[in-house]
């Protein structure tokens, strides 16, 4: 795999092109490849991940000295979940250097929206063991905080599950309930689907690595099949 391509995308050319390798390769693919000599991705992926928060923190704080902490939280985690950065991974046409399982690769939809979303922190990683803190927070800034203004004026940082259920006690007088329908995955990678009722009706599914995430996926859909 060349991956001077994806260099030239993102303005960055890496000194040990070892890591810009194991950024984009999952664990399922050196289940196929064991000889191969590469390392998955995950370890970079938790230091991205680290330094992601810590960039796009450090950002809001600036941008919005009179917002309180709790507001500021929200901001965050809609501009770092999985659904944003794995937009941008997709943009970054990140799917076509992955390294996968062929089982893998024939997964789409919210199970490679996950998988991008990895590879992009894992991508954060290796820039900020290659040459620190400023390319990655460069490349961060590049990708997200443009979406910034938009997530603020149209409430897309707003929980999803606490707007369902006000909206649905107020026009159904009854409270939403969450069932998980399915979980799959090793423990380091599970991903969960969960629907969303209103009495017996169930009206949107949603996934996520966590329960957490799948009720908050569940909830915004069902707000769109509500027109709510």
């Amino acid at each position: 795999m060349n991956f001077s391509e994806f260099e030239e995308k993102i303005g960055y050319t890496f000194k040990n092109e070892r890591l810009l390798e194991q950024a984009f390769t999952h664990r399922s693919h050196l289940n196929e490849n064991r000889a191969s000599g590469r390392e998955h991705n995950e370890r970079l992926e938790f230091l991205g991940d680290a330094v992601l928060e810590l960039v796009v923190t450090e950002f809001l704080f600036a941008k919005y000295p009179d917002k309180p902490e709790g507001d500021l939280t929200s901001y965050r985690a809609a501009l770092v979940n999985t659904v944003s950065i794995s937009d941008s991974a997709t943009k970054l046409g990140m799917n076509e250097f992955l390294l996968l399982s062929r089982g893998e690769a024939k997964d789409t939809g919210r199970a490679r929206a996950i998988i991008l979303a990895n590879a992009f922190e894992a991508v954060i990683g290796a820039m900020y063991l290659d040459q620190g803190y400023e390319p990655a927070k460069k490349f961060i800034a590049e990708q997200l905080f443009h979406k910034t203004d938009e997530v603020v004026a149209k409430g897309l940082w707003q929980d999803a599950k606490s707007r369902f259920q006000e909206i649905a006690q107020e026009k159904e007088t009854v409270t939403p309930s969450y069932d998980v329908i399915s979980q799959t995955g090793p423990d380091h990678d599970k991903n969960f689907v969960v629907g969303v009722y209103l009495g017996e009706e169930r009206i949107a599914t949603g996934e996520g690595r966590s329960k957490q995430e799948a009720e908050q996926v569940a909830a915004q859909k069902a707000l769109v099949a509500k027109g709510w």
